[in-house]
């Protein structure tokens, strides 16, 4: 059978020119979208320009049009902003301005453009493209270029990446600098509730989002806020009762603080705009709570891009370049967009159109259809929120177990940590009691893992219990590395003690092999015969059945400022390389997506077998490269990649081969990856895949309930909830056995080896880049009725 695949060595860019620009308001990751435009454009053989302050510098040519070079996009990576500078341009609105663009373009000869930024930046250039053959018409007849020069040039490609930190473009999930954003609300937020707790004291917070609640709402899901406003869903007449009624109600039971969080764009039904200050009035005046205000302004927009961020702008530059090498007259403009954890394209039109929907649709109050169109995952993190806010009084539960003559939901479910501590657990566990208690379950926290299990140490959780738990690190039930087997009689006393009808395991490696060892247990005990589900949540990403595991997230981000730092810390020396050890057990997902966001040269991992002649090469590569102006190198090392080349053989080959030219250091990160609060990602992804786990757990009980008792003994009734591709997945873990290697402990197949070659193309290595998957113009889809599985 012929290989139908392709290859990034079959396109070529020689003889073409790109043109970068950035333009609107500025984002965090820009620069790395900028960085992996000009890197792939020069590594596929084209020159690459930048135009310096968006449309403005197109308008006014001169020098704002500069030749980029390998070298300019050294250390762009982890600044915030954009370096190549971004105006608001009205002279580009004018046909005469396009005019003097399309001159500037046409005498570099640029014919394909980059834009990074808003729908309107995007809008612009899309308009710009449907007039060229018309402008160059122009320019021909007043004599400014020749009909030769207007033939070569005759079509514009246009490619765009959304950078904006609202996320209020349609067509992707993420916009690049949402993220970013998120971690600036959340340090702050995280800040203000230390605060807040030692005065009592209730904080609104303002944060961006004229004309979108996203911002708004995934902080408030993050931080397990009180009440949150947003224009997509204005509250209902009466709010204002309510959210008193909500804030008073948190105080009685404990809480010694409140969080109200609101866009700046929130309105009420009848679009009167509802601002931080009235909502303080507010509460002073109904209830007396000392209140203050914060508004976060332009500090969501300030600081380093996240690694999400640097990844995301990493992989979208690289994507854009490729459809600019496939573009042919008749392709449309296309927007490079993110679909769960891969990069699609989609018809930029289409976006915009679709974005400008939502606008229209809140406009004519029509808010249901406005969230809708926002996308799934806006659509779920909405959902999320109400479900976990919408508290369920425990008198509303009767105990008798019988109620208007049919078995109430009351079930037993349990839920623990298995495994090492991960970043987000937390969030997980608070938002599955709290889902549970609002479905009508009892709820019980079992400390210390399968340890504590047969231990008995197994109490019941109250919603309360959790309160303020999503910040939180580490693993507050407490975890441990435990197997069930040897222990599976006491465990499966405990079951019949407590009276346990579903389990949730929430943890990494273990968690997946303990889930593994319940379920073949069952033949011997009944007690064991209950639904259970698996939630991945290890800092290693290596749990077969999903892409994505909670705490990931946290410990990329805690390798990317290290490494910032680290490479900060040479800064004024001479030439160094840094050598630096990432944890993961055998799997390479840190080492190669932390060298993706840190910018790095080389990463050693164990899925990619290495010897001594690439460790050589890799010797050779930094020292060319050190002959230039780039003083710095970067080189991490998975820490179970080889038996033999130690951290401390490959920094000691360095420090020798590198003599006369760099000097050596080595780090090794440790615990650190472990440690510290949550990512908003990761929060955000725990509270989620949670509340979706304790829904099946719900569906699953009704359906296991026979003749007064739960009896599951089905393969479906023991799964791993995974994020696979575009979606989250219940997969059977016997069904997941032939995915796994045991022995390394990691999936045969791992989705982020893909990436490995966008790590080496960016540090100026010649590989082999299947692009297969890329090419395909994917078309927006119209929200249709209910899709929960999107995340």
């Amino acid at each position: 059978m012929a290989d139908s695949r392709k290859f990034i060595e079959n396109l070529s860019g020689a003889g073409k020119s790109i043109g970068v620009l950035t333009s609107g308001g500025d984002a965090q990751g820009m620069n790395a979208a900028v960085r992996a435009v000009v890197r792939m454009g020069i590594y596929v053989g084209a020159k690459v320009y930048f135009v310096h302050e968006g449309y403005q510098g197109m308008v006014d040519g001169g020098d704002n049009i500069k030749e980029a070079s390998w070298e300019s996009v050294s250390s762009m990576l982890q600044v915030g902003g954009t370096v190549i500078g971004s105006a608001r341009c009205k002279d580009f609105r004018t046909h005469e301005g396009r005019l003097r663009a399309a001159l500037n373009l046409v005498q570099r000869g640029i014919t394909n453009l980059c834009v990074i930024g808003g729908d309107g930046s995007l809008t612009g250039a899309n308009l710009f493209r449907e007039e060229w053959s018309g402008l160059l018409d122009e320019l021909v007849q007043s004599g400014q270029i020749t009909e030769e020069a207007s033939q070569t040039h005759s079509t514009l490609h246009i490619v765009g990446m959304v950078g904006s930190i609202d996320n209020d473009f349609c067509g992707t999930d993420m916009t690049i600098g949402t993220d970013s954003a998120l971690h600036r609300i959340i340090e702050v937020v995280d800040a203000i509730m230390t605060t807040a707790q030692s005065h009592q004291r209730t904080f609104v917070l303002e944060v961006m989002g004229r004309h979108c609640g996203y911002l708004a709402l995934v902080s408030a899901l993050a931080c397990g806020a009180d009440w949150v406003l947003i224009p997509e869903m204005p509250p209902k007449d009466g709010w204002e009762e309510q959210m008193c009624h909500k804030l008073s109600e948190s105080r009685l039971r404990g809480s010694r603080l409140n969080i109200i969080i609101v866009a700046e764009g929130a309105r009420d039904r009848n679009g009167n705009p509802i601002s931080s200050n009235e909502v303080k009035d507010l509460v002073v005046r109904c209830l007396g709570f000392d209140t203050r205000v914060t508004i976060l302004g332009h500090v969501q927009r300030g600081g380093t891009p996240s690694a999400f961020d640097r990844i995301l702008a990493s992989r979208m530059g690289v994507e854009a370049v490729l459809a600019l090498l496939e573009a042919s007259p008749g392709t449309p403009a296309c927007v490079v967009s993110l679909c769960g954890n891969q990069a699609v394209r989609v018809p930029l039109m289409e976006c915009v159109q679709m974005t400008q929907e939502v606008q229209k649709a809140m406009d004519e109050k029509r808010f249901e259809e406005a969230v809708k169109l926002r996308g799934r995952s806006f659509e779920n993190n909405l959902n999320t929120y109400k479900l976990l806010s919408h508290r369920k009084f425990d008198t509303e539960f009767p105990n008798d177990g019988m109620l208007e003559g049919h078995c109430h939901s009351s079930f037993n479910v349990a839920v623990l940590n298995v495994g090492a501590p991960a970043a987000g657990m937390n969030a997980a566990v608070r938002s599955a009691i709290r889902v549970g208690i609002t479905e009508g379950h009892t709820m019980f926290a079992v400390s210390d893992g399968f340890e504590g299990f047969y231990k008995g140490q197994i109490k019941e959780i109250k919603w309360g219990d959790v309160g303020g738990w999503t910040g939180q690190g580490g693993s507050l039930l407490g975890t441990k590395r435990t197997l069930p087997a040897k222990h599976i009689d006491k465990i499966a006393e405990q079951m019949s003690i407590h009276n346990i009808n579903a389990l949730l395991v929430i943890g990494g490696f273990e968690a997946y092999l303990g889930l593994m060892e319940l379920q073949a247990a069952r033949s011997k005990h009944t007690e064991l015969c209950v639904p259970m589900v698996m939630v991945p949540a290890t800092v290693s990403n290596n749990i077969p059945g999903s892409d994505l595991s909670i705490g990931a997230d946290t410990a990329l981000n805690a390798i990317t400022d290290t490494c910032d730092r680290i490479k900060q810390s040479a800064s004024g020396t001479k030439r160094r390389v840094f050598i630096i050890e990432t944890m993961g057990g055998y799997c390479g997902y840190l080492a190669t997506v932390g060298g993706l966001a840190a910018g790095a040269d080389a990463a050693y991992i164990y899925e990619e077998p290495f010897d001594i002649r690439d460790l050589q090469s890799n010797v050779e590569h930094l020292t060319e490269k050190m002959k230039t102006s780039i003083q710095r190198g970067l080189v991490l090392r998975n820490e179970n990649c080889s038996e033999n080349y130690t951290t401390d053989f490959i920094y000691q080959l360095y420090t020798e081969e590198g003599k006369g030219v760099f000097d050596c250091r080595k780090n090794v990160l440790g615990h650190m990856q472990q440690g510290g609060a949550p990512s908003p990602f990761d929060r955000n992804f725990g509270t989620k895949i949670a509340a979706k786990a304790m829904q099946w757990i719900s569906k699953k009980l009704k359906e296991f309930y026979r003749e007064g008792r739960v009896f599951a003994n089905t393969e479906d009734s023991a799964c791993l909830l995974g994020m696979r591709r575009r979606a989250l997945v219940f997969q059977p873990v016997v069904q997941l056995k032939d995915e796994t290697d045991f022995v390394h402990r990691i999936p045969k197949e791992q989705w982020w080896l893909r990436l490995r070659p966008l790590m080496k193309i960016l540090a100026k290595y010649k590989t082999s880049y299947d692009v297969s998957d890329a090419g395909q113009l994917e078309h927006i889809v119209r929200p249709r009725a209910k899709d929960s599985s999107a995340i």
